[in-house]
């Protein structure tokens, strides 16, 4: 069994604020008109999938996606302000301990929770800066686009709860 270095919950957590922060564009004014994306000024954790969401939305608008910004009539620039998860937790009980033992090592002794609380909240903060190909001038600014998403683990004695906004782990499956 091998686990990756990163968790789906961490992975979801950032595609959902992505996919929320660009819910907020007006797109209709690229409706066929050729479009190139330029992800030159993006960089950030997940910087293809946020690319190819940006992509999506504007074909969804009506939009000419073009491969390469010379058989534009716009260039899109994407920039990243935040793309990020803050994690806080509070524990009410024994931590897990060390305790070592001689001659043998050191045996951890797990956590006691009487009251556990984790906290994921993630914000993606996007821009999109729109002009025309050949004369450069001024066609669309989206400002800033925002969104959010979080996952909260809770334990209280032997009870264990989690609350998330994250539609894949909060549907139940038959």
């Amino acid at each position: 069994m091998t686990n990756p270095p990163r968790t789906f919950t961490e992975q979801l957590l950032l595609s959902t604020a992505a996919d929320r922060a660009l819910r907020s564009a007006s797109l209709e004014m690229f409706r066929g008109k050729k479009v190139y994306v330029d992800g030159t000024y993006f960089d950030s954790y997940d910087s293809k999938y946020v690319m190819g969401a940006i992509r999506d939305a504007f074909s969804q608008a009506g939009a000419l996606l073009a491969s390469d910004a010379a058989s534009s009539d716009i260039i899109v620039e994407a920039r990243s302000g935040a793309y990020s998860i803050d994690f806080s937790s509070t524990l009410i009980g024994i931590p897990t301990i060390g305790v070592p033992i001689p001659l043998a090592g050191t045996i951890n002794i797990p956590e006691l929770a009487l009251y556990k609380h984790i906290q994921q909240d993630s914000l993606a903060k996007f821009a999109l800066l729109a002009y025309e190909t050949k004369s450069r001038d001024h066609f669309y600014s989206s400002g800033p686009m925002v969104g959010k998403s979080y996952n909260y683990f809770h334990k209280c004695l032997c009870f264990l709860w989690i609350s998330t906004d994250i539609p894949e782990k909060s549907k139940k499956t038959p």
